[in-house]
């Protein structure tokens, strides 16, 4: 579950640990996306209420930039052109740099509405986690080698 609420690896990492301890599939596919679901109002709490009073210092506001950038390249222009389905499909793809982190930053960034942009990183968290976990289950198996 705790890797569910960390930034390295969200419920993409967080499954299929949790599976291949030999925990529960089903209750490990549920806490880890209940808790990768928490992430979002975490992280625009974060943004919305602190992130200002760590500006001040240079190292992180020269982070903050460099992640800020990254975002608006690699996803602002989907994300803009397709509102709701562009955030919810970048944050289902299960691959490094997507996720319900980077959905926040560009929710903040972009600033779309925050209810619609809840329920596509949940919608697309959902679906993430649901690739994840059969992936993680058939290979288990022997099926998706």
């Amino acid at each position: 579950m705790l890797w569910s609420l960390s930034p390295f690896g969200e419920a993409k990492v967080g499954i299929p640990f949790g599976m291949l301890k030999g925990l529960n599939i089903y209750l490990v596919f549920l806490l880890c996306f209940g808790a990768n679901v928490l992430v979002f109002p975490m992280m625009l709490f974060f943004l919305d209420k602190i992130n200002h009073y760590f500006l001040r210092w240079r190292f992180y506001k020269k982070s903050a930039i460099y992640v800020a950038r990254k975002a608006k390249v690699g996803s602002g222009d989907k994300i803009k052109k397709y509102g709701f389905w562009g955030l919810m499909l970048f944050v289902m793809v299960p691959l490094p740099g997507t996720g319900v982190y980077a959905g926040s930053i560009a929710t903040y960034l972009f600033k779309i509405e925050k209810k619609s942009a809840f329920l596509a990183n949940v919608i697309g968290i959902f679906f993430s986690s649901l690739i994840v976990w059969v992936t993680t289950y058939l290979t288990m198996q022997g099926i998706a080698n």
